[in-house]
């Protein structure tokens, strides 16, 4: 494999045939089952169409039994009978679990809390990314698990650890680390006290040991200081990941490396952690409750959209809902008929290339017995077994028609985990939430049916028509000439309020609002109200008044047109949106938190100015979306809901199920799917 182009071959084959293709998979525990059992049950999943499993990423002490001594036999076994079965493999390294022969010996791998309690071995994750010890021996068993198995032929790929977040941890590798993290950064005390402003009550280091990790953890400490922090504890978490990534790129370059993030929003760089992967992956979940109707397929659609934009292309699904979660916290309702189905064909819509469910079977033991998976306790399959097996049937036929698709928008919203940190540590207002005023946004666009990126904030900007940019807290003149760039050149873009407040360190801007970004906007805000919780009114160019709260800019335009108006309390009459005329395109800028309704007119009313492409009179619960391929468009109408939904279709378009045409009013059934061609 010392030929370049030999090497660049097989990447590229392996980049085709190993992560591209549309397919379905499981989580298998081979260790957790007893060994007659294997051979039925890989039997059965490959009769049921799974194309590929994730082992092993919890199995450690399975792995290495005792310090030095390595067991893969049992593995070989499980890997060989899937070979045979010819289901491909991905193996998951097991850092997140240290056994209890590491901590014991060496109790540098286990997190302090800030009040000084030790995070011990109970569920998974009790490792600090800073440990020497969990680097050397994590490494240790990576490289292990890499040279034997860099020749297995079932193995394609790796997953890094497991679900990967901030551990917070004050113990002392990590308060050395973070003091020469903060050292490398800022060079001397001077420029430190300088950019931290520890001139705020008597906080001035006069020498490098009094600098800690923030202790305590009290909120009411130098934000500058909780907002480096949390990006040391950024990097600290790259840097563990790198220690795993440089061993499988170097033994392993024919296989893809991957890793499982879960629960946005996640307060970890995800951005900087995928810089060393192949592909993301997210572990869904979406919460089968009818009380989360209203809001599960939304919520889940921004999910979906993240991860795609993590990579900025086709991802992976780890694990997918198969059965009631539960575990530290009550059961939540069975997936009702049709669901597990249609949830993983959205994941599918929205860019996932494989989708894995978690688990085969529910465990018999530990804290995740009643996480349900496909197979109950019974060891019967049941109906949402046979849901699961309609779903590959689907899949696996399907999978040529889906082949080299992928999903391509003209809207983007920019997503940023540094200013999720910092308006965290320093909450606005009353219900001021920057993920959940995300999630309005994007579930106004959802509704409309105009399809959207979500990606870094620093991304570039090309091939977009439209660009929303929620509260950019911290700012500086990248950020700023980015925004007026894309606008320049024809772009649209929607800022928010709480922009250009604060400096990269964490300091407030002694300018007027929004900072850098008034440029662009054409407008600043002569004063605001933090009004939090309540209700004020909105009135638009067309008299139409809408519900805001949260937070209310009283802005004076300078070149801006006001095209909405506060209708309330002693700001009444006063601008509350603006749009300015920069260059070829324009800039909103939007002073409050307006209602759903008001977001859907707006953006209803830019997506036909801007000629988005969308997908008109969706009803509650229904989602449309669209791949496009070589061959053209593919697009799916998903029904997330327990009711029967219609549909209208302008154009006539062919059912990939049954071959037959569709036009007019389409009828979806509760958790109903159509994947149609365009007939042209």
């Amino acid at each position: 494999m010392n030929d370049e182009g030999e090497l660049r071959e097989l990447m590229e084959l392996v980049e085709r045939d190993s992560y591209s293709n549309v397919q379905i998979g499981v989580d298998y525990y081979p260790e957790h089952w007893d060994e007659s059992m294997w051979e039925r049950d890989i039997k059965l999943m490959k009769e049921t169409g799974v194309k590929v499993v994730r082992v092993a990423e919890f199995a450690w002490s399975r792995l290495e039994p005792v310090e030095g001594t390595f067991d893969f036999a049992w593995l070989d076994r499980a890997l060989d009978l899937f070979h045979a079965c010819g289901i491909q493999i991905v193996i998951g390294t097991p850092t997140t679990t240290p056994p209890r022969w590491l901590t014991s010996a060496y109790p540098d791998v286990l997190p302090v809390f800030a009040d000084g309690s030790v995070y011990h071995p109970g569920v998974r994750g009790h490792r600090c990314y800073n440990s020497a010890s969990l680097r050397k021996y994590g490494r240790r068993i990576v490289e292990a698990l890499a040279r034997h198995y860099s020749s297995h032929p079932a193995v394609i790929g790796w997953q890094t650890d497991n679900e990967f977040g901030m551990l917070d941890c004050h113990c002392d590798s990590c308060n050395l680390a973070f003091r020469s993290w903060v050292r490398e950064k800022y060079g001397t005390l001077k420029q430190l006290n300088a950019e931290w402003g520890t001139v705020v009550w008597s906080g001035e280091y006069s020498s490098w040991e009094e600098l800690t990790v923030p202790y305590g953890g009290s909120p009411h400490q130098n934000p500058s200081l909780l907002l480096d922090f949390q990006r040391f504890q950024w990097d600290a978490a790259i840097a563990f990941q790198k220690t795993q990534t440089e061993v499988l790129r170097a033994i392993c370059p024919q296989h893809f490396i991957t890793h499982n993030f879960h629960s946005y929003p996640q307060r970890l760089d995800m951005h900087g952690l995928a810089e060393d992967l192949d592909v993301a992956s997210f572990d869904y979940y979406p919460n089968p409750s009818p009380q989360k109707q209203a809001t599960a397929p939304y919520s889940g659609a921004l999910s979906l959209d993240l991860t795609r934009g993590i990579k900025r292309r086709g991802f992976w699904i780890m694990e997918q809902l198969s059965g009631p979660p539960g575990c530290w916290f009550p059961m939540w309702r069975t997936p009702y008929p049709g669901l597990i189905r249609a949830y993983a064909w959205q994941a599918i819509a929205r860019g996932a290339d494989t989708v894995v469910h978690f688990r085969w079977r529910s465990a018999a033991a530990g804290a995740e017995q009643f996480w349900h998976g496909l197979i109950d306790h019974s060891n019967v399959p049941g109906r949402r077994f046979a849901e699961f097996a309609q779903l590959c049937g689907e899949v696996n036929g399907l999978a040529p028609l889906l082949k080299g698709t992928k999903v391509i928008s003209q809207a983007a919203i920019l997503y940023s985990h540094e200013q999720l940190a910092a308006l965290r540590i320093q909450p606005q207002a009353e219900g001021l939430d920057y993920y959940e005023n995300i999630k309005q946004y994007h579930r106004a666009l959802t509704k409309l049916g105009v399809g959207c990126d979500v990606i870094d904030w620093r991304q570039p900007l090309e091939g977009y028509k439209l660009v929303i940019v929620p509260s950019l807290f911290l700012h500086d003149e990248e950020a700023a000439h980015s925004l007026e760039s894309f606008a320049e050149g024809g772009g649209t873009v929607i800022l928010t309020n709480r922009s250009g407040v604060k400096n990269m360190n964490n300091i407030c801007m002694m300018q007027p609002l929004p900072g850098l970004f008034s440029r662009a906007a054409g407008v600043t805000v002569e004063e605001y109200d933090p009004v939090g919780g309540e209700i004020h009114l909105l009135r638009d160019s067309d008299g139409l008044q809408y519900e805001c709260s949260q937070w209310c800019d009283i802005l004076r335009p300078e070149g801006a047109e006001p095209v909405a108006w506060y209708a309330d309390d002693f700001f009444a009459g006063a601008p509350a949106v603006t749009v300015n005329r920069f260059g070829a395109g324009r800039v909103y800028y939007i002073g409050t938190h307006a209602d759903e309704s008001y977001w859907l007119k707006l953006l209803g009313d830019i997506a036909q100015d801007a000629e988005l492409a969308a997908f008109t009179a969706l009803p509650d619960g229904v989602q449309a979306f669209t791949r496009t391929g070589e061959a053209g468009d593919v697009l799916f109408l998903l029904n997330l809901s327990r009711t029967a939904q219609t549909v209208a279709l302008d154009e006539p378009y062919r059912c990939a199920f049954t071959g037959t045409v569709r036009i007019g009013q389409v009828e979806l059934a509760p958790f109903g799917v159509e994947i149609l061609k365009a007939e042209r």
